[in-house]
């Protein structure tokens, strides 16, 4: 699937695409350049690890020329021991010379437009309020849920696809989904 996003005066031209297995290098190249080795050792990235994406929802922006300049995931998890599943997304990066002009925004409309497509409950992210507020995402639902290890609770923030998703929600997010393939060495 792919959406074009016109460009303007103050906007760059872009393509949102669905992302590719060959896309693996230049994604992990760019989010190494955007936000640094520290990112591996965030709370989220331990949900992340050993998973796919959830189906239907990675996404890579592209420049006129074709390099890619932004991507966003969304991966399975469940809200507790006993709780319905929902998406977390991240990580949201854009180029740096691309930043303030609206290529993650347009990336998060459209991995947000296309899980309520497919028809998820609830995104849940750890992000500035101040950036995803204006996508719908608040604290005030994520009260009774936590990550596994650390994070800063003001910083934990949920979008209910479906109202009341979250209303029940409680204990610590777990992964789920499909788990990557791994590869095994011959001795």
């Amino acid at each position: 699937m792919e959406q074009a996003v016109f460009g303007s005066a103050c906007a760059p031209a872009i393509s949102i695409l669905c992302e590719k297995a060959g896309d693996a290098a230049e994604r992990e190249a760019l989010l190494d350049r955007v936000m640094g080795p520290r990112r591996k050792s965030k709370s989220s990235e331990k949900l992340r690890r050993g998973r796919l994406p959830a189906e239907g929802l990675a996404f890579v922006a592209r420049d006129l020329g074709g390099r890619m300049i932004g991507s966003v995931r969304l991966w399975n998890v469940r809200l507790g021991d006993a709780g319905a599943n929902a998406l977390l997304l991240g990580p949201l990066a854009v180029e740096r010379e691309f930043a303030g002009q609206g290529v993650g925004a347009a990336l998060m409309r459209h991995a947000i437009a296309e899980a309520r497509r497919l028809e998820h409950q609830a995104i849940l992210l750890v992000g500035d309020a101040g950036y995803y507020g204006r996508f719908g995402f608040t604290s005030d639902l994520t009260g009774g849920i936590s990550m596994p290890g650390p994070y800063e609770a003001h910083r934990f923030l949920a979008l209910e696809l479906t109202t009341g998703a979250m209303a029940h929600a409680s204990g610590t997010l777990c992964p789920t989904g499909r788990k990557a393939a791994t590869r095994s060495l011959v001795a």
